[in-house]
């Protein structure tokens, strides 16, 4: 599965990431994107007991960490969780056992190549501007929802 570091933790030893609540997922999204804003907001109505953090890629957090494992932000977003990076297919594969429920059913996914799984995601977010358009920051988020970012 798609993980930018092999060393736990390792936004600890940079200065230039910001100290975060690390007892939860955090799940740091393209807040201009359509899709990526659209999913966070489908992400925290299906994460309604709040067991997942939220920052935006555009935010001080999220663009640390991108610049800490050498992400470009048009190509994924990334899963900080146990210790690790995660993105692409592998990270939301990650996430479903955190929302539990009718959407572990969607872990079946894992019997599809992460080549393959990788490859479609890829196709997506070479596209997701054109096809679901660039917004203002997290515009796509209620007041409600945009209380629920940190960093």
């Amino acid at each position: 599965m798609t993980r930018y570091s092999s060393e736990a933790f390792s936004w600890r030893d940079d200065p230039n990431v910001p100290v975060f609540d690390e007892s939860r997922p955090l799940f740091v999204f393209d807040g201009h994107c359509g899709l990526c804003s659209g999913g966070v907001r489908w992400l925290m109505s299906a994460d309604g007991q709040g067991k997942i953090l939220y920052t935006s890629a555009q935010g001080k957090l999220g663009t640390a960490l991108y610049r800490h494992f050498g992400v470009e932000i048009d190509t994924t977003y990334l899963l900080i969780m146990d210790g690790h990076c995660w993105g692409m297919s592998g990270g939301y594969l990650r996430l479903l056992p955190v929302l539990g429920g009718a959407w572990r059913l969607l872990e079946i996914t894992r019997l599809m190549p992460e080549a393959l799984r990788d490859a479609l995601y890829r196709l997506v977010a070479r596209n997701r501007y054109r096809w679901f358009g660039h917004h203002e920051h997290c515009s796509l988020l209620t007041p409600e929802q945009r209380s629920r970012l940190v960093g």
